[in-house]
Formats: C-alpha cells, sequence, structure tokens
C-alpha cells in the first residue's frame, strides 16, 4: 500500500515540476514580448490591434503621429476612414522634397 502512495507521489511531483517548467516558459515570452513593445521595437497597428515591428512595417504620417500598420488592406482601411472624417489624405510624397 505504501509503494503505490510514494509512487502516486513522485508522479504528481513529476507533472508539477513539468507543467511548471511550460508556465514559466509562457511567462518569459510574454514578459520578452512586453520589453519589446516598452523599448519601442514592435507598435500597435490601429485598425487591428496586432503588433508589429517598427523596422518593417507600413506606415503613414497623420500630422504630427506616425501610424504603423500590419499591411496595406488595414492602412487603406485607416486611410478610407480619414476621408470619411473628411480629414486630408496623406500622400506618399509628403514631407518629402519640401523646398
Amino acid at each position: 500500500m505504501w509503494k503505490w502512495i510514494v509512487a502516486l507521489l513522485a508522479v504528481a511531483l513529476l507533472y508539477k515540476l513539468l507543467t511548471a517548467d511550460k508556465t514559466r516558459k509562457a511567462g518569459d515570452e510574454g514578459k520578452a514580448k512586453e520589453r519589446r513593445i516598452a523599448s519601442g521595437e514592435l507598435v500597435k497597428d490601429p485598425v487591428c490591434g496586432v503588433y508589429v515591428e517598427a523596422a518593417s512595417s507600413i506606415s503613414v504620417r497623420d500630422g504630427d503621429r506616425v501610424q504603423y500598420f500590419c499591411g496595406h488592406d488595414c492602412r487603406d482601411r485607416f486611410l478610407k476612414k480619414l476621408e470619411a472624417e473628411g480629414r486630408p489624405i496623406p500622400r506618399a510624397d509628403d514631407g518629402e522634397n519640401d523646398e
């Protein structure tokens, strides 16, 4: 009888150790993402809410702010929203070659 109790305790302990390791790894990945967001490497797409890398994303200057998008669809939806609000739509060459 004692052998079964010890065996069950050993199995429960191993299970606890293995699942705690997976939980810790998942927590570490979440913390790494939070650090990337805080450092400015990741920015949030204002249309769909996905986090994208600022360096490799599609961007549009909206007044003093730069908006970053995950793809052309989100960028186009953002531009249509600006047009519906009656705001000027930024052109691709805005801010360049101001002479």
